[in-house]
């Protein structure tokens, strides 16, 4: 039985009733090429099964169409402490959700994600190295943080960067973001608006940037509206974080009847924390999350929550790097999202 021959150039131009050239300059990302043109050659491209070479194709563009997604910490951990950390951020539904975004955009594109973590200076140092060799054409970086370096010396290095979240200190680089602070007001009003007198908030690590600024909000609305002071406890942005900060909270206020966590992930564990100690959710106790991840539907009761675009804001930091390595975008550029309040039985 004959092997039908993988389709080439001269089909798609065919198919699309262009030249070779201009097939080949859609193709290799070539931007001066009539939008019509360039709809035409994908639709052909889709109909005859082309694949661009890989090989051939950095050749043109000197590019490897592979791009870093890179996980980033602040501090210096190794062994059992690297492999806690790989742990916990594959397991956290937030990451799951920028990755989709990523792949989301990449994949029409046919370029690829490379992920990286970096947990230590020597991670942090072999993915700059990795980066100036080529492996990847720029870094999309996560970090976990607000004292994480790698930003800086992305910058300091010129590598083609773009980071998810605004850095704790200002450098040249492109950034998606959310309003933090309009996430936690909204939840601070909704729950002062149902009538909520005694509420208590479980932040973030308050290293992380997002964990400040959503504390902050929530400080300010409850203080506008005649509430000077908040009881605060520290969680992780884990389950377990959430059920010992509410653990704590209950013993110093056990006639709390409101709470707002800064992650879903921690309000999944106030509302558990809450039930083993006979408190109804939400006839006793209105609980708040943040995010509307996966662990907001999988709560009981399911969860009000503040809803951040996470696969969205992924997809469009990797559509600005790619705009970077192609040109198109030549200054550092911001784009911050809004938060939605997400209601449903908790609150």
């Amino acid at each position: 039985m004959s092997r039908r021959a993988a389709p080439t150039l001269e089909d798609v131009a065919r198919e699309a009733g262009v030249s070779r050239a201009t097939v080949s300059r859609v193709v290799n990302g070539v931007q001066s090429v009539d939008p019509a043109l360039q709809d035409a050659v994908r639709q052909a491209v889709e109909r005859t099964g082309y694949a661009p070479n890989r090989a051939a194709r950095s050749l043109v563009t000197r590019r490897t169409e592979t791009v870093a997604l890179i996980v980033s910490g602040a501090g210096d951990v190794s062994g059992e402490e690297r492999n806690a950390f790989t742990a916990r951020v594959l397991a956290d539904p937030f990451f799951g959700r920028v990755v989709t975004g990523v792949v989301d955009y990449l994949r029409p594109r046919s370029m690829h994600p490379l992920l990286m973590f970096a947990d230590s200076a020597q991670t942090r140092q072999q993915a700059l190295n990795d980066l100036r060799q080529g492996s990847a054409d720029g870094a999309l970086v996560v970090s976990t943080h607000a004292d994480d370096p790698l930003p800086a010396l992305l910058a300091d290095a010129g590598l083609p960067a773009v980071l998810f979240a605004r850095p704790s200190r200002p450098v040249p680089l492109s950034y998606v973001d959310l309003a933090h602070r309009d996430g936690a007001r909204m939840a601070a009003h909704h729950l002062l608006d149902r009538g909520c007198r005694r509420i208590v908030t479980v932040t973030g690590p308050l290293g992380v940037y997002a964990s400040q600024d959503r504390l902050a909000g929530f400080r300010d609305t409850m203080a506008r509206r005649g509430h000077p002071y908040v009881p605060v406890a520290e969680g992780g942005f884990t389950l377990d974080s959430g059920m010992a900060a509410m653990s704590g909270l209950l013993a110093e206020h056990p006639d709390v009847d409101g709470v707002f966590a800064a992650n879903d992930l921690m309000a999944q564990g106030v509302c558990q924390v809450l039930r083993e100690r006979g408190r109804r959710v939400p006839d006793d106790v209105a609980v708040i999350g943040f995010d509307d991840s996966s662990a907001a539907t999988a709560c009981r009761p399911p969860l009000t929550t503040v809803r951040q675009p996470v696969e969205e804001m992924a997809s469009v930091m990797a559509r600005l790097l790619d705009e970077h390595l192609r040109g198109a975008r030549t200054e550092p550029t911001s784009v911050i999202f809004d938060p939605e309040l997400v209601v449903r039985e908790s609150a």
